[in-house]
C-alpha cells in the first residue's frame, strides 16, 4: 500500500494551514499525494513517481478524502490536479488487479475510481488536469475527467489495456464523453497513443503549451476563475452538466430557469449593477 499525503508547496502562492483530511488519513496512504491549499486554490499532487503515479486503491481513496474535504470549503475556488516525474498516472496498479486479490476487492478498486472520476464533475469547483507527460488508462480518465485540461506539448494519451487482455471500459466512459466516438475507439480497440496535439484537436485537452510554460498557463486560468463568484461559477458548473445529455427543450429549460436564478443569487445583482455603475464587482465569496 502506498503511504499519507504530506503538505508541499504549492508553486509559489501563500499558504495557509494545510487540510486535516491531510493529517488524519491511515499511514497506509502515505506519498500517494502531496498537496497545499491558498484561500482560493487547491493543489493536489499525485506523488509516487517510481510507481508512475499509479492510481491504487490507496491513491484513489486519498484523492477522494482530498477532493470531498475541499468541497466543504466555501473559500476554495479552483482545484488543481498534477503529478511528479515524467508519468502523469499509468492508471490502474496492475499488482492489485492479479487473482491474489479477491473478486470483491477489484470490485472496490473500479469503484472508488468512477467515485473519484465522478466527484470530479459533480465537484462545485471547476478542477484543472495540468498534464506534464504520459498519462494512460484511468490515467487519461482522470484527464478526460477534469473540467479543463493543460498539458504541455511533451505530453501523451493512451488507453493501451486491450494489449494486456484488459480492455479500458471504464476509462471509456470518460474518453467517450469528452473526444468523438471514432476517436475513441481507435484509442481503445489499439491502445496506441495520440499526442498532445491530437489530443489537443479532438478535444481531450483545452490548451497545449511548450513545457517551461505549462505552469505559468495553468495558473493563468485559475487565478482567472479565482477572480470571479464562487456561488455564480458552482450554479454554472452544475447546470453545464444536466444539460449536457437532455433533448434540446428540455436543456434550454433548465439553463433558462439557471439564468432566472443567477440573476437572482447576490453576486448575480452586484455584477450586474457592477456592469452598469461602470466598477469592479465585489463578490461575496
Amino acid at each position: 500500500m502506498t503511504p499519507e499525503p504530506k503538505i508541499a508547496p504549492c508553486l509559489s502562492l501563500e499558504f495557509c494551514q494545510a487540510p486535516s483530511s491531510f493529517e488524519t488519513m491511515n499511514e497506509d496512504y502515505a506519498s500517494c499525494l502531496s498537496g497545499s491549499r491558498t484561500k482560493e486554490m487547491g493543489n493536489i499532487v499525485l506523488s509516487d513517481p517510481k510507481k508512475r503515479n499509479a492510481l491504487s486503491l490507496a491513491m484513489l481513496k486519498s484523492l477522494q478524502s482530498d477532493l470531498l474535504h475541499e468541497a466543504e470549503s466555501k473559500d476554495l475556488k479552483v482545484i488543481i490536479i498534477s503529478a511528479e516525474g515524467p508519468v502523469f498516472s499509468s492508471g490502474h496498479d496492475l499488482k492489485e488487479l492479479t487473482d491474489e486479490q479477491s473478486p470483491d476487492y477489484h470490485a472496490e478498486v473500479f469503484q472508488t475510481c468512477s467515485e473519484v472520476m465522478m466527484l470530479i464533475q459533480n465537484h462545485p469547483v471547476p478542477v484543472i488536469a495540468m498534464v506534464n507527460g504520459l498519462a494512460t488508462a484511468a490515467g487519461c480518465q482522470l484527464v478526460a475527467s477534469c473540467d479543463i485540461a493543460v498539458a504541455s506539448d511533451k505530453s501523451s494519451f493512451a488507453t493501451p489495456g486491450v494489449n494486456i487482455g484488459l480492455f479500458c471500459s471504464t476509462p471509456a466512459v470518460a474518453l467517450g464523453r469528452t473526444v468523438p466516438r471514432k476517436v475513441a475507439l481507435e484509442m481503445l480497440f489499439t491502445g496506441e497513443p495520440i499526442s498532445a496535439q491530437e489530443a489537443l484537436l479532438h478535444g481531450l485537452l483545452s490548451k497545449v503549451v511548450p513545457e517551461e510554460q505549462l505552469e505559468e498557463e495553468t495558473m493563468r486560468i485559475a487565478k482567472k476563475i479565482a477572480s470571479l463568484s464562487r456561488p455564480v461559477v458552482s450554479l454554472g458548473k452544475a447546470t453545464f452538466y444536466k444539460q449536457l445529455p437532455q433533448d434540446l427543450r428540455t436543456a434550454y429549460y433548465l439553463t433558462s430557469q439557471t439564468m432566472v436564478d443567477n440573476v437572482a443569487l447576490r453576486d448575480g445583482q452586484e455584477g450586474i449593477k457592477a456592469f452598469i455603475q461602470k466598477r469592479k464587482p465585489i463578490w461575496s465569496q
